[in-house]
């Protein structure tokens, strides 16, 4: 099962030092640079301060041309960015909230979050969307499968859970920037 973490919308204090730790001292397998708001000039420094060697690991939410740029991974399409990069290659992600969008986007995307699985940590308020009959279903659909990762209130401590539900991935938010 792979792991990504998404980092806080807002830029934070060691926030390079702070993203290779994850890929070093946690396991993480790719961490997706999220900072809605933000300039490219932001995003590049940030970029700047993560060894070059972590940049196949990387994926952006935003400023595409950054992700071409510095060779990253992926690029993760949103309301503000719903297409890729003219001729690019790499990974390919989006964000769901429902069966529906997942059906609807497999195809064209290397992976897909799937979310909220549990009662959100880091948007108060946000509650889990499914419950455990609708997600094997889902499963047993071969709608989650490998593609589809969990997000919302997944922490470290839930991988194993997430695991066993069916998802070929998790996504963390909250539980990594504690």
């Amino acid at each position: 099962m792979r792991l990504i973490v998404i980092t806080r919308p807002e830029f934070i204090d060691s926030e390079a030092e702070k993203i290779v730790a994850l890929f070093s001292e946690k396991g993480v397998d790719l961490v997706h640079i999220r900072k809605p708001g933000s300039s490219p000039d932001q995003v590049r420094s940030l970029l700047l301060g993560i060894p070059r060697q972590f940049h196949s690991r990387l994926v952006l939410h935003d400023h595409f041309s950054l992700a071409v740029e510095f060779g990253l991974y992926g690029v993760h399409l949103n309301s503000r960015n719903p297409l890729p990069p003219e001729n690019w290659k790499g990974s390919v992600s989006r964000s769901c909230h429902s069966l529906e969008e997942i059906c609807n986007h497999k195809d064209g995307c290397s992976y897909l979050s799937l979310s909220p699985i549990f009662d959100s940590i880091s948007k108060s308020g946000y509650l889990s969307a499914f419950s455990p009959e609708q997600i094997a279903s889902a499963v047993d659909g071969g709608i989650i499968d490998r593609k589809v990762y969990a997000l919302g209130g997944v922490t470290f401590d839930r991988l194993p859970l997430v695991k066993s539900m069916g998802f070929g991935g998790a996504m963390i938010l909250g539980d990594a920037w504690k």
